[in-house]
């Protein structure tokens, strides 16, 4: 209770000091999360309803599949090196986030099935599919069950329990700020004001220091995708059907994926990605493993590098 005392003080002492400013302030930020999704997106029907997603570049096709906290949005940034390398990026909102559905049935399995129908509608008979956190479970599941769809697999920092125990642990404190940011817009946007650095090491798993090691545009890269978590508001359903899937012990067939996979995380993913990783090449039949020794769930200081692995692992599509 001490912990949580202290958190839903330090907001109040927000709102007290800034009062009207405050309110001002929060409301800019959710009209400007508002403005960056707005028409950016587009919806196509599905038998589980209307699924969202964007295109955005020229060339080749590659589907990226967001991770926890996202939606298209998401899935455009982590993949942006790879659009700026020649990469016509295609990439959906899974069940739950943002104005994707969320159907009874929001396994990745299912995903997996309903992203055929956006192939479909894209004129797409084939793409290679990149997975992040735990977006990679609908990524191999997408292999797994569409193989004739998938070109190639990467796995990036996947998010996955492969041996009964859920990797991700966390303290009472990171609990805390969780239920609290999942629950309101206004708490998530006090938290990351009141301590940035911990709402990274909680939610990006990722150590605050490494932004002092980085360049300017690595940095900012990681306030994006922090900022692009919001509105939390119209992604509650996605995050915890994740949080259930990510920790519950996996029932993916990782030894039956027969498309070519790569496999990327950085030793000091704070989520243990590093560890799945490992126990995932060894599992997919020849699949490629690359480890970074640092660079935390965002792979932070790494993103040229990622692109160049996938860019070089993924043989453009005719």
């Amino acid at each position: 209770m001490t912990a949580r005392r202290s958190i839903l003080l330090g907001m109040g002492a927000i709102a007290l000091a800034g009062g009207a400013a405050t309110v001002g302030a929060f409301r800019a930020s959710m009209a400007g999360a508002d403005a960056r999704l707005a028409r950016r997106s587009s919806l196509v029907e599905t038998d589980a309803g209307a699924l969202e997603y964007a295109v955005a570049g020229h060339g080749p096709p590659l589907m990226m599949i967001h991770g926890t906290g996202g939606g298209f949005d998401q899935g455009l940034l982590f993949a942006n090196a790879l659009r700026e390398s020649g990469f016509q990026i295609v990439a959906p909102s899974r069940f739950g986030y943002l104005r994707s559905e969320f159907p009874d049935d929001a396994s990745p399995a299912h995903q997996a099935d309903v992203l055929v129908a956006l192939l479909d509608a894209l004129g797409l008979r084939r793409a290679p599919v990149v997975g992040g956190s735990a977006g990679a479970l609908t990524a191999a599941e997408f292999a797994l069950r569409h193989p004739d769809r998938c070109s190639h697999l990467v796995l990036l920092v996947p998010a996955a329990n492969l041996t009964g125990r859920d990797p991700v642990e966390f303290t009472a404190m990171q609990r805390i700020a969780v239920d609290l940011v999942l629950g309101s817009d206004a708490a998530f946007w006090a938290l990351s004001r009141l301590a940035p650095g911990q709402m990274m090491r909680t939610l990006l798993a990722t150590d605050p220091a490494l932004l002092t090691t980085v360049d300017p545009g690595e940095q900012r890269r990681a306030e994006l995708i922090l900022d692009g978590l919001m509105p939390i508001s119209r992604k509650v359903n996605g995050l915890r059907t994740d949080a259930f899937w990510a920790g519950a012990p996996t029932s993916t067939a990782f030894e039956d994926i027969a498309v070519p996979t790569l496999v990327l995380s950085c030793e000091d993913d704070l989520f243990g990605t590093a560890e799945t990783a490992r126990l995932l090449a060894g599992r997919i039949p020849q699949a490629r493993l690359r480890l970074w020794p640092q660079g935390g769930h965002i792979w932070l200081g790494h993103d040229a590098e990622v692109a160049r692995e996938i860019s070089e692992f993924v043989v453009p599509q005719d």
